[in-house]
């Protein structure tokens, strides 16, 4: 095959067989100032091309002459309907120590692996690109309806809408409610963000903070206050706080299947939640300020753990596109925050109570007040030699919370979760990152009071190791605390 050859050098191209295909193609190359040569068998067809201006000649593209026809060119695109003269013809230019840049036209798969063997460099079927690019067309007329949708929806808003995120929420969910926002600011509509629970992990705090991105507690306000209700990134919260629901945007599917929206576009072949708002951002076209772009970029990159994690096409163009609008200086802030000493407390129990099997590590971080410590803790520990799987479980507020990381690509560990706690909790996550929340009593079986809380998290200790190394399949017989 050609080396060597890089596509600004290619200026003198061939093209043997000039049905439509190739009359297109060589249309497109002349019209770009391209050298275009073009080899075709029918006389009639030659003929109609010169009286266009093309430089046309008759020949039979599986003759061996062709090989010296083509000579001085740089790219030979053979794109015959008949595949097996297109096959002679890759054949006798490679047979002939032909150094040319070929692209050569398949019609299946088969006769498109016969190809690259010949020697082609680039095969296509042309099927497949129609059919390609009439999926690419299907989605861009789909985002146009739904954004056209979408901005229905809000302009019916006559006061106020609220923007609901889950629990406690993540930069995912924030980037995509703040990008909604801006939405529903570009149509006139003011909109508020409204989350429960804590913003707690540190990066999350200063996420928030750097990028001022205003957010209401859930207890300050009255959803029925408000004229339209969205809900952005909710799914991983469980079930919505509310039954009045316009639209629901995620990239998770809800529990329940009857909701009754007005708007509702859940994609989840997509990653992120940001990914699914910045395409409505390009959609309508809005001008995009510094900090939502940032915003979403992290929560792009949050979310597939900077494109390592189940990432798609879709959140990497999308990444892309924010990437040039993004402050890159608070990027590297929200990255790089201080941890707070509670978070560094949990990190050191967990240390300390770590128990090993294999590659495999569990612990109890005991009594917690920032459950988001627990995702940290997780991930720190993962970092440790030869641990690929990392579960950390605390109590707090008579629950347990357990926090798990894996990069065992033989394990789904949100999976793992669901089959150990999935029937008294409810777990929630991706292959490579989940949680769970458990009511304590209900776990014990042991009602909760200030003189048994240390009884109870022996027994939670005990109870919840065996069932995380039963769900992982290993044995937890010989294990240790890594040391």
């Amino acid at each position: 095959m050609s080396t060597g050859i890089t596509m600004a050098s290619m200026s003198r191209y061939a093209i043997l067989g000039c049905g439509s295909v190739g009359h297109a193609v060589a249309e497109e190359l002349v019209s770009k100032g391209k050298d275009v040569e073009i080899l075709d068998r029918d006389e009639g067809r030659v003929e109609a091309l010169r009286d266009q201006d093309l430089d046309a000649n008759v020949a039979d593209i599986r003759d061996e002459s062709v090989v010296d026809e083509v000579a001085d060119c740089d790219v030979v695109l053979i794109l015959s309907s008949d595949v097996e003269a297109n096959a002679a013809a890759v054949g006798n230019i490679r047979d002939r120590g032909g150094d040319h840049f070929i692209v050569a036209r398949a019609s299946d798969p088969v006769s498109a692996d016969e190809l690259t063997e010949l020697g082609a460099d680039v095969v296509i079927n042309p099927s497949t690109v129609i059919a390609n690019s009439a999926l690419r067309a299907l989605e861009t007329g789909e985002l146009e309806f739904k954004a056209r949708n979408l901005a229905e929806v809000i302009d019916d808003t006559d006061d106020r809408m609220a923007i609901l995120v889950h629990r406690s929420p993540d930069p995912d969910s924030i980037a995509s409610a703040a990008a909604l926002r801006d939405i529903a600011t570009s149509r006139d509509v003011e909109a508020d963000i409204i989350y429960e629970g804590e913003i707690g992990h540190q990066e999350n705090r200063a996420f928030v903070n750097l990028l001022g991105i205003d957010l209401v507690s859930r207890d300050e306000v009255d959803i029925s206050d408000y004229d339209t209700v969205a809900l952005v990134d909710y799914a991983k919260g469980g079930e919505p706080a509310t039954e009045r629901i316009d639209i629901l945007v995620d990239h998770y599917e809800h529990e329940s299947d009857d909701l009754d929206t007005r708007f509702e576009d859940i994609r989840s072949n997509i990653s992120a939640t940001s990914t699914i708002l910045t395409k409505y951002i390009q959609e309508l076209d809005l001008n995009l300020s510094q900090e939502v772009a940032t915003a979403l970029l992290y929560g792009i990159r949050a979310e597939t753990l900077d494109f390592k994690r189940e990432t798609t096409p879709a959140d990497l163009t999308a990444a892309a596109y924010l990437y040039p609008f993004a402050d890159h200086d608070t990027l590297e802030q929200v990255e790089s925050p201080s941890m707070s000493p509670e978070t560094l407390d949990v990190l050191a129990e967990a240390i300390r109570n770590r128990e090993v099997s294999g590659s495999h590590l569990v612990s109890n971080a005991g009594f917690i007040r920032d459950r988001d410590a627990l995702a940290q803790a997780a991930q720190h520990l993962l970092n440790l030699e030869g641990i690929t799987t990392t579960a950390v479980f605390a109590i707090a507020d008579d629950t347990i919370y357990l926090a798990a990381r894996s990069k065992d690509i033989r394990m789904n560990i949100g999976k793992v979760l669901d089959d150990a706690f999935g029937e008294m909790g409810e777990a929630k996550g991706h292959s490579t990152d989940a949680a769970v929340e458990i009511p304590l009593g209900i776990f014990t079986g042991i009602e909760t009071t200030e003189d048994n809380r240390e009884t109870l998290l022996q027994l939670t200790e005990e109870a919840v190791r065996k069932k995380l190394f039963d769900a992982m399949g290993v044995d937890s017989s010989g294990e240790s605390n890594g040391s």
